[in-house]
């Protein structure tokens, strides 16, 4: 087994949210308590519902943004403060791909001068250093030097999260964090993205964190998945166990709507309402007024994240708890 590269420790991160001009101040706990582990060369695969807290999550393992309590190691050294020169030496092994490759990118500038940024940012190699990697990057990315001298509202939706893949991979990193990469992409284009990524990262032994709400995707990419809901880890395990197994009632509901091609659905399961707000998270377990298995314990006792076999981790009191073992001995 690989030696972890990225290991998070219980972070939490919350933001102050004011209702109206004149409402009360409200904590908003975008992360609470997350963990993971992330071993060199696999891909976690991080999914969940809109404000599940993903996107704050892989921002603070990327160190752009600090915890409030909790810590993130890379290769084994606690993630350095932002600004610092430990922390320039660290973010040119770990880069970004944002959702919004034209919001990612200056409108203003040829892409190839975009895609050399980092080099320049960071010292790499001669100036004739550069133009050559700035072409091999082109190449990997499968796009010519004539792709690389337009502007970015002159390509396509695909190309320009080529572009921005490129770019990411510049600095040889050993980590990217997919920040939710294709979803702005049509279907078609979706999957030569992620041929590509999964292309690449097995030729460069890159080790990936894949934020997206689609699970087909992530299905396809992932070799590890945890899933969030309002800012907590309900399930961890490896991609092929957890969506053929899903043992979180979310889980469930989610692998459901997206079931692998080939095999029959044994029906959607529709939960009811939207997330709560945040900033009033329930008692007990958050997904207790959505769950149609919901106990009384769910409504006062929050599930801890407890190994249920193997490498699954499930916070549920209906798996865990004295209820799945009358249900095992059933």
């Amino acid at each position: 087994m690989s030696p972890p590269l990225v290991e998070v420790s219980a972070i939490s991160r919350s933001y102050s949210m004011r209702s109206g001009m004149f409402g009360r101040s409200a904590a908003v706990h975008a992360v609470d308590g997350v963990s993971l582990t992330i071993r060199r060369g696999e891909t976690l695969g991080l999914v969940g519902e809109s404000g599940s807290g993903k996107s704050t999550t892989g921002r603070i393992v990327l160190g752009l943004e600090p915890p409030d309590r909790g810590g993130v190691k890379f290769d084994g050294k606690p993630m350095a403060a932002p600004g610092t020169r430990e922390w320039r030496a660290q973010r040119v092994r770990m880069q970004m791909i944002f959702q919004d490759p034209l919001g990612a990118l200056d409108r203003r500038l040829p892409v190839a001068a975009q895609i050399r940024e980092p080099l320049d940012i960071h010292g790499l190699g001669t100036p004739a250093e550069r133009e050559e990697r700035l072409r091999e990057l082109l190449r990997a990315v499968e796009l010519t030097q004539a792709h690389g001298a337009r502007y970015p509202g002159a390509l396509s939706g695909g190309q320009r999260q080529r572009i921005v893949l490129a770019r990411a991979l510049a600095t040889k990193p050993d980590f990217l964090v997919c920040d939710e990469p294709v979803s702005a992409l049509d279907v078609s284009i979706q999957a030569q993205v992620v041929n590509l990524l999964a292309d690449l990262q097995a030729q460069l032994s890159l080790t990936l964190m894949f934020i997206s709400h689609d699970l087909r995707v992530v299905r396809q990419i992932s070799t590890t998945v945890a899933v969030m809901y309002l800012g907590r880890i309900v399930e961890l395990g490896s991609a092929d166990d957890l969506f053929a197994r899903p043992e979180h009632p979310y889980t469930q509901a989610l692998v459901s709507a997206s079931p692998a091609p080939g095999r029959r659905s044994a029906g959607r399961i529709v939960l009811a309402g939207d997330p709560p707000n945040p900033a009033a998270r329930p008692i007990g377990c958050a997904f207790h007024p959505r769950c149609p298995r919901a106990i009384a314990r769910c409504a006062s006792e929050v599930p801890v994240l407890s190994a249920v076999g193997g490498d699954r981790q499930v916070a549920c009191h209906l798996v865990t708890g004295p209820q799945a073992e009358t249900r095992d001995a059933a």
